[in-house]
């Protein structure tokens, strides 16, 4: 069974620390990285992918420096980076031909697989069209595609649902989970509802350390007596929605239906209610959604 090891890895920038003292392994299954923003995400899947390498700390595959193993290491490798680039004036098609050149495909294993991901990511009726014409989606999609192209055992993926609408993003979280059986697959994103129902496990990452990982029950168990519920009048509902952490709110009739988390019970009438990923989520990064809004 592959394993791939993290073992206390620091990453720094001038002064800024990217990714400080991170340890954690991976063996089969999907992994979802969540945090906000600059959490450190994308560093930290650059080092995974041998892109970066850290300033301290060791990453391991299978015992062995990664560093070590160069071009082997990297045959294991499928990576779609948050920013991804392309040819425009290239086909659908023609670019996964020419990435699947790059990675040393023989040219009937390109062909056929090729043709295999642009009907597995719904691209086939647009094969023949250029890039350019493309929408935002349809590109990412391709993305995800030459990230598969080799057959991945480790496949590591950046912000990959950017762009795509909630149809395009059950046909991803589908592709995925079918893809991990006997694979590593390590999903990076900022939208809960992305791995919440495909992670095998969570690693929450904030201000480049990690905070939790662990199965989502887990994970979601580390709030456990700190989600509530309440319907407030709309004056109480304002004056909550200014004081704590609130996930949901939704009116009514006369009433403001509220859910809080708060390590503390927000009012008299609140009741206790089993925690979600979202409200862990929350409950970590209210300061950087409050910045976003």
């Amino acid at each position: 069974m592959l394993e791939l090891k993290l073992d206390e890895v620091t990453k720094k920038y001038k002064d800024n620390i990217a990714v400080n003292h991170i340890s954690a392994a991976f063996t089969h299954g999907v992994y979802g990285l969540l945090g906000a923003n600059g959490a450190g995400k994308t560093t930290l899947l650059r080092l995974l992918c041998d892109i970066l390498r850290p300033d301290e700390g060791k990453i391991l595959c299978n015992g062995r420096p990664i560093d070590k193993l160069g071009a082997g290491y990297r045959r294991y490798m499928g990576y779609l980076p948050q920013d991804f680039g392309f040819y425009p004036d290239f086909t659908a098609e023609r670019f996964l031909m020419y990435m699947a050149a790059l990675k040393a495909l023989p040219v009937s294993e390109a062909k056929r697989k090729t043709q295999e991901l642009l009907a597995m990511v719904g691209l086939e009726e647009n094969s023949k069209k250029k890039i350019k014409t493309l929408s935002g989606g349809m590109v990412r999609r391709l993305g995800i595609a030459q990230a598969m192209l080799n057959d991945p055992e480790i496949l590591i993926l950046d912000e990959p649902t950017s762009g795509l609408d909630p149809k395009e993003r059950i046909r991803f979280r589908n592709i995925i989970s079918a893809f991990s059986r006997d694979r590593i697959v390590i999903l990076s994103t900022h939208i809960v509802s992305d791995v919440e129902y495909i992670a095998d496990e969570i690693l929450l990452m904030k201000g480049g350390k990690l905070l939790q990982q662990g199965s989502v029950e887990n994970v979601a168990r580390q709030v456990q007596g700190w989600v509530w519920e309440l319907a407030a009048d709309r004056e109480e509902a304002e004056a909550l929605n200014r004081r704590y952490a609130v996930s949901s709110l939704k009116n009514q009739g006369d009433k403001t239906a509220l859910r809080i988390i708060s390590e503390d019970c927000p009012a008299p009438e609140a009741v206790s209610v089993p925690p979600t990923l979202e409200d862990v989520y929350l409950y970590y990064f209210r300061e950087e959604a409050d910045k976003c809004c």
